[in-house]
């Protein structure tokens, strides 16, 4: 899934002006002007779209896990993870909406995309593990779309 799809879908979710996603952006320690959100938020066939790229992501769904968590001053920020998968978005977006296994298998039913829980568990394993299991585009995209009706309504 494109990054700049996911920036979007967040965006829509909850509602946040291109300042509020600069502002989530600097929690992270990142550092971007509103015209360059705004060309992140653009549609691909726009004139002045910018393709946002795994770093940019990556800082904004740290910075949405402290906006949404807190910042925890005890620990050292841990460094983003590059490259940027699938399954790297959905354990953001997981840690970030402080999703259980159960929260999760729901948003997806509502979407009419039933998955196990071994599928699900697969999903959250580390890459390597005999049981790892690559996040398609289809599960994220329908995954944004559950936790949206989810937060919106």
């Amino acid at each position: 899934m494109l990054n700049n799809d996911v920036l979007r879908s967040v965006r829509y979710m909850l509602d946040l002006s291109d300042a509020k996603v600069v502002e989530i952006l600097k929690l992270a320690n990142y550092d971007v002007t509103k015209s360059e959100v705004d060309a992140y938020l653009k549609k691909e066939d726009e004139e002045g779209f910018a393709p946002c790229d795994d770093e940019v992501l990556a800082h904004f769904l740290d910075g949405l896990v402290i906006h949404r968590r807190g910042k925890d001053e005890s620990r050292p920020t841990p460094p983003i993870e590059l490259p940027l998968t699938n399954n790297v978005v959905l354990k953001k977006l997981r840690v970030a909406f402080e999703l259980k296994e159960d929260d999760i298998l729901g948003l997806l039913q509502a979407v009419d995309l039933p998955i196990s829980r071994p599928e699900l568990s697969a999903l959250f394993r580390k890459f390597g593990h005999s049981n790892y299991r690559t996040c398609g585009d289809q599960v994220l995209r329908n995954f944004l779309k559950g936790l949206t009706h989810r937060v919106r309504d």
